[in-house]
């Protein structure tokens, strides 16, 4: 195979002892200085994040969520950590309707409604229990003097907080604390967060759920229309739980069990196992029609039982299975797209992504949101506190596994991965931007096996998006040969073309570890402003 090559602003980075990839230069180094200063690989995701709530609060922060997999290099487990928050209890699917929301129109995006209890402070605090050397106190010291001092503002995500003018001058405490969106270059301070993350690094997530940053939360949303209580946060707890997986070819694949949407990713994994993907020329049309076509398949099952496992079962087994993806796979046809892709029926038995693996090989991939850029719009008084928006991603749909109902996790569109070889890690990456992820996840883990890319080709190659699962949109960057892309139309899809490096096609991070020489090798996407750094 002729050796393939992108253009890429940047080149695989190498390293032995410890490596951080995020969406953030000054967040990565942050992270490579809590390990420096003895920190493992849980005390540097934790540090990452943190710096990301300040260095990008557009897409992350404490008022959202976050999900990891951590690999434990004493004992070669993976674990899945859950830091994602669930409903109102008051906020059902009687309530809803009584609203005048519909299953068409579905729980807005911004203002009080699509607000869930925040996960991330609960997952932090988990993670550094479990895993961690560090304090909570520790890992957000970074992030506390940076909201102090400010911090430049870099050109993508100042064009990212522009675009949210329109949804943070409805809140008149979102306007004062977030706007005007700060140019590039300009110097931005947020002496409110700072406040709120040193109150948590004094009192730790007691404070949060418990304490007056509780009441705060639960005031704010109440005072818009919310059903957000006290009550909710008290209640609130992260989980432990394990990953689900796939074999690939000779690669074992994880992702975060559901409410997470993982399971899109590794269905189509499983349906293009099928094909010798390694043995068709890259830009071949016939490739990319398979991988759209599996990936719309996989998000068709994922959209029909992807919900909270503590509240409706959900067929894993059934729909990882290498027979039921046989049954998916023939459904493919080689010479017209699928007129519409369709769940199948298994037998039953604005986002931030990060990775850190350390020098003991350790590796944490973990993500963190508030969901849409700024998530609802809201922002509690006094505490600089952006909430998410992830109840939106409740079905209003009577009956349907992840209909709305109090005290439940929605559908949750991040997800981390990481993939094993004989056992040992080999990868710990993601790719960031809704539910761009999934697709994410199947072409790089298919650039990385099939055509042997490493980390940073494997993220700058172009990509496809599938937009609508009721139709055959797929959007793909202009990368992508116009022979290529006339021909993926003659087949009957429905091509949009965006131009590559697009916002849209998400921001990948990925870390590959050598299992025989210790290199760590580092790629981050061209698309976001991150990088990898090591040492």
């Amino acid at each position: 195979m002729a050796e393939l090559s992108f253009p890429s602003r940047r080149s695989a980075v190498l390293a032995r002892h410890g490596m951080v990839a995020t969406s953030q230069p000054l967040a990565a180094t942050a992270g490579l200085r809590t390990m420096l200063d003895g920190g493992n690989a849980a005390d540097a995701a934790v540090t990452v994040a943190a710096m990301l709530n300040v260095v990008e609060p557009m897409s992350t922060g404490i008022g959202g969520d976050c999900f990891a997999l951590i690999f434990e290099a004493k004992t070669g487990q993976v674990t899945a950590l859950n830091g994602s928050g669930r409903s109102p209890a008051a906020f059902t699917l009687e309530e809803a309707q009584q609203r005048g929301l519909t299953p068409d129109r579905g729980i807005p995006l911004t203002g009080p409604l699509p607000v869930t209890v925040p996960g991330t402070v609960s997952g932090w605090a988990a993670l550094l229990d479990r895993f961690g050397t560090m304090t909570l106190a520790d890992c957000l010291a970074p992030a506390i003097a940076t909201a102090e001092e400010g911090f430049p503002v870099s050109e993508l995500i100042s064009a990212g907080w522009q675009r949210a003018t329109e949804k943070m001058s409805k809140d008149p405490e979102a306007a004062r604390v977030y706007l005007p969106a700060p140019k590039s270059g300009e110097i931005h301070r947020q002496p409110d967060l700072a406040r709120t993350l040193r109150t948590i690094a004094e009192g730790g997530q007691e404070v949060f759920y418990r304490g007056p940053v509780a009441e705060q939360i639960a005031a704010c949303v109440q005072s818009w229309g919310g059903y957000l209580t006290a009550a909710d946060l008290a209640a609130h707890t992260a989980t432990w739980e394990a990953p689900i997986r796939t074999r690939y070819r000779n690669v074992e694949m994880l992702e975060h069990p559901p409410n997470g949407q993982g399971m899109a990713a590794l269905v189509a994994l499983n349906i293009v196992e099928g094909y010798d993907l390694a043995g068709m020329g890259y830009f071949d049309p016939a490739r990319w029609h398979l991988l759209i076509e599996a990936m719309r398949l996989g998000m068709a099952d994922a959209s029909r039982y992807v919900a909270d496992p503590a509240v409706t079962a959900v067929p894993v087994e059934g729909l990882l299975s290498k027979g039921y993806a046989a049954q998916r796979r023939d459904l493919i046809r080689a010479d017209r797209a699928l007129e519409l892709a369709v769940a199948g029926q298994p037998e039953h038995r604005d986002t931030v992504y990060l990775t850190v693996t350390d020098g003991q090989g350790n590796a944490v991939s973990f993500i963190n949101s508030l969901y849409y850029g700024f998530g609802s719009g809201l922002v509690v008084p006094g505490t600089g506190i952006c909430l998410q928006d992830r109840g939106a991603c409740f079905s209003l749909q009577p009956g349907h596994p992840n209909a709305l109902a109090g005290g439940k996790r929605p559908y949750h569109t991040i997800i981390p991965a990481m993939a094993l070889k004989d056992g040992r890690l080999w990868l710990s990456f993601g790719v960031m931007g809704g539910f761009m992820q999934p697709q994410g996840h199947l072409q790089t883990l298919v650039n990385l096996v099939d055509y042997r890319l490493d980390p940073q080709s494997a993220l700058d190659a172009p990509r496809f998006r599938v937009d609508e699962l009721g139709s055959r949109r797929v959007a793909v960057e202009t990368g992508v040969p116009l022979k290529t892309r006339q021909a993926l139309a003659a087949l009957g899809h429905d091509v949009r073309p965006e131009p590559t490096f697009s916002p849209g096609f998400g921001g990948g991070q990925i870390i590959a570890a050598d299992p025989e020489t210790g290199v760590l090798s580092g790629g981050s996407d061209p698309r976001r402003d991150g990088c990898a750094v090591g040492f």
